[in-house]
């Protein structure tokens, strides 16, 4: 009995060793995998204008990008009542986190739009929303209590946002892109909420975003949830990541990143542009020139046939001149005799030293006196062959005619 006894409790004793590793080891294992909640803190509770103040930061995610400000109107856990527009922006600071999730940064103090209560606002600028308030107390700025909440219906998101939609071929061309953005609220107050009013802001990288207000008509009773739908639309030619943020009652709800496509058809339109415009106007150039430019070969066929109508002309108004019956025989004769001593050179020239030497029968004399007569005769012959001269009226082949004025034998004239 004793003994089985102890052989239970020594079983027991092993068991509770063999387990509690493993639940030391569960329990290590779920507070590394809790996340941690990032934390803010200060180096001073209370600064005047002018002055700054060092803010220390811890479990943060690792190269976040965040934005410090100094805000009225707020308190921690009730956040910035009136958004940004009650923080000093101009004097904010940025910084990014390190590997471990931690910042250091210095922070003028500067007095915001709106009276105290104010606070130190740390916030993430990209990706998951993560915000962090630190009281801090401007020395000479007024304080006003904050506005007390209206006892009533309190909507709250209860899904996450979305943007529905897509571009279509105008939006290529730099029409202004459109979406919806869509969320489910309920009202978690004891009143019922009609027709509540939305403001729906965009913002582009750091700026500040662009709240444009929106209603949704309709009615959410206590206790009840509904989906909205409210239209967001950028400026032409946007592109690039934007933050569509959604506000009631003073406070930030939700916030959704649209990543905005680059219109590239505008970049194409410029492209063919440049290209079609400058091939237009040499076209057009090309046609002036060719429309201006004088016709070279019409001008030129036109002044030829001028030309030749004014040499016709002035042939027929000339007088025909006409040469006796004489002359344009002793004329024949010479072309005659030089057309023979050109083609029988070397017989020409013994004709010519016999007719010299004379002959022993003393017709040397006679011979000499016809070869004298016939050398005076057949001179005006051989200078008319040597230089030809002839116009276009008394060419060889035109009649004969005279070259004196009308004598009395002219046919034409009567007899007495």
């Amino acid at each position: 009995m004793v003994r089985s006894a102890v052989a239970v409790l020594a079983a027991l004793v092993l068991l509770g060793l063999t387990l509690l590793p493993q639940a030391t080891a569960s329990a290590a294992a779920d507070q590394l995998t809790e996340p941690t909640k990032p934390t803010v803190k200060l180096s001073a509770s209370q600064a005047g204008k002018g002055g700054s103040v060092t803010v220390k930061g811890a479990g943060w995610r690792s190269g976040a990008l965040l934005m410090m400000l100094v805000c009225g109107q707020s308190a921690p856990g009730k956040g910035v009542v009136g958004g940004t527009n009650s923080c000093a922006n101009s004097e904010g600071r940025a910084v990014t986190t390190d590997d471990d999730g931690a910042f250091s940064r210095k922070l003028p103090v500067a007095e915001p739009p709106e009276p105290c209560p104010c606070v130190v606002h740390v916030a993430t600028v990209t990706g998951e929303k993560q915000q962090v308030d630190a009281v801090l107390k401007v020395a000479g700025h007024p304080v006003k209590p904050l506005p007390a909440q209206a006892n009533g219906g309190r909507l709250s998101v209860l899904t996450d946002t979305a943007l529905e939609g897509a571009g279509g071929v105008l939006t290529w061309f730099g029409a202004p892109p459109q979406r919806t953005l869509e969320f489910t609220v309920g009202n978690v107050g004891s009143a019922p909420v009609k027709d509540p009013v939305f403001q729906v802001g965009t913002s582009h990288g750091v700026f500040a975003p662009q709240w444009e207000e929106q209603q949704w008509r309709g009615t959410i009773a206590p206790g009840e949830k509904a989906r909205i739908k409210l239209p967001v639309e950028l400026s032409a030619g946007a592109h690039g990541d934007y933050l569509v943020s959604l506000k009631s009652g003073g406070k930030v709800l939700a916030e959704q990143p649209w990543g905005v496509g680059r219109p590239w058809g505008v970049t194409l339109f410029w492209i063919l542009l440049c290209v079609v415009v400058p091939a237009a106007v040499f076209r057009v150039g090309m046609a002036v020139v060719d429309r201006l430019r004088p016709n070279r070969r019409g001008t030129s066929r036109s002044g030829a046939r001028r030309r030749g109508a004014r040499f016709a002309e002035l042939a027929r108004r000339m007088p025909r001149l006409r040469l006796p019956q004489g002359a344009v025989d002793a004329d024949g004769k010479g072309r005659g005799r030089a057309s023979h001593a050109a083609r029988t050179p070397g017989r020409d020239r013994n004709s010519t030293g016999a007719h010299g030497a004379g002959g022993p029968s003393g017709t040397g004399g006679r011979v000499g006196s016809g070869g004298s007569g016939e050398s005076s005769a057949a001179a005006p012959g051989s200078a008319t062959a040597s230089l030809p001269w002839f116009t276009p009226d008394t060419d060889p082949g035109a009649p004969a005619g005279r070259l004196s004025a009308p004598s009395d034998d002219s046919p034409t004239k009567g007899t007495t």
